[in-house]
């Protein structure tokens, strides 16, 4: 089902900095910038790699406000590792069989996500606190 790791979402109280640090770093550049109103982000996708079976990404997200999802994340926890989000190629047929197993999505269905792909998020308390999202990356 799971096809490659898509992203690591990272949360970071200014946008800006994390950007200067993961360029300054890794060298890495920012593909896209986008507002996601509603999950409450301003955030940046910084291309790490482009193997066969699709680019991987690293994904900075900085809350709207404080009482969004990474706003209370970060107010909890402190900056740093959010989710890990896994490419499959039909979200819709791994919802379904995710939901024949104990874990629960937090999304019934998919919903739009960063570079247009569709995603949705599983329950943390059933994946060893690791808040996991599906993606199906657009198509190209």
């Amino acid at each position: 089902m799971l096809l490659r790791i898509d992203h690591v979402g990272i949360a970071c109280r200014n946008l800006d900095e994390a950007i200067a640090r993961y360029e300054t770093t890794f060298g890495l550049t920012v593909t896209s910038r986008e507002v996601n109103p509603e999950q409450g982000v301003r955030e940046a996708m910084l291309q790490v790699g482009d193997a066969a079976g699709g680019p991987t990404w690293v994904q900075l997200l900085e809350p709207t406000g404080p009482d969004t999802p990474v706003g209370k994340f970060i107010a909890r926890r402190g900056e740093g590792l959010h989710h890990v989000g896994y490419a499959v190629a039909d979200i819709t047929a791994a919802l379904a069989s995710i939901g024949a197993t104990h874990v629960r999505p937090l999304d019934q269905r998919p919903r739009h996500g960063s570079l247009g792909a569709s995603i949705a998020f599983l329950h943390p308390a059933d994946l060893g606190g690791v808040l996991t999202e599906l993606v199906e990356p657009a198509a190209s």
